[in-house]
């Protein structure tokens, strides 16, 4: 059954507890980190996420690292609680001695591609990661509209996945709704990142066990 991971991103920043715990339903929390240099965006550093790792223990923190060099501050997002680590393949050099840094801190590893990434070029790294995050926007802001070619990556990862035996976790993140997330699902997607669709409820948690339960 796929899951929900809210995305802080579209919360209000004013008030990140409570809205952390207006969706302490769902397994995952999506945490998006932006340097301004690999996206045109900044959002919050590991000090931020320690405070309110504090609050809420029960979710498991999936951080997004969306920076130009995420070896180097993975481990402080490790110290600050994180479970999984995800960078982008477009942001290092070469992917596997990045996978094994990481890997060394102790967490899970992902690796993300952006929209126009071909995904063969993950082809020798399947093996290698715990989850593979496929971006279904630009990365950078909430609010955009679902790039369809995603769901062919999705199909494609699913695919190798059983032909292989590999145990890496599905993730797809932007433009998720009902409609989008319901065709993910169908591709064979195990998580689904949901931004503005889940912060713009008035009932949060109903929307993720709604998402849930229709799989």
């Amino acid at each position: 059954m796929a899951k929900v991971a809210p995305s802080i991103l579209s919360a209000n920043f004013n008030n990140l507890i409570e809205e952390i715990k207006s969706v302490d339903n769902a397994k995952y929390l999506h945490i998006d980190v932006m340097d301004g240099k690999f996206v045109p965006n900044i959002t919050i550093g590991p000090l931020v996420m320690k405070n309110f790792k504090k609050e809420i223990n029960n979710m498991v923190m999936d951080v997004h690292l969306m920076i130009a060099d995420p070896v180097k501050y993975a481990p402080d997002f490790v110290k600050a609680g994180a479970d999984i680590i995800t960078f982008h393949y477009e942001a290092v050099k070469f992917a596997e001695p990045a996978i094994d840094a990481i890997r060394e801190l102790g967490v899970k590893v992902g690796i993300s591609i952006k929209p126009l990434t071909d995904i063969n070029v993950l082809d020798d790294l399947l093996d290698k990661v715990d989850l593979i995050l496929i971006m279904s926007v630009e990365p950078g802001f909430g609010g955009q509209a679902f790039i369809p070619s995603a769901l062919d990556k999705i199909k494609y990862l699913a695919d190798k996945r059983k032909q292989n035996g590999y145990n890496y976790l599905i993730e797809v993140d932007g433009g998720i709704n009902k409609e989008t997330a319901k065709q993910c699902i169908e591709a064979g997607v195990d998580i689904l990142v949901a931004g503005s669709y889940i912060f713009s409820s008035n009932n949060r948690k109903a929307l993720i066990e709604e998402i849930e339960n229709d799989n």
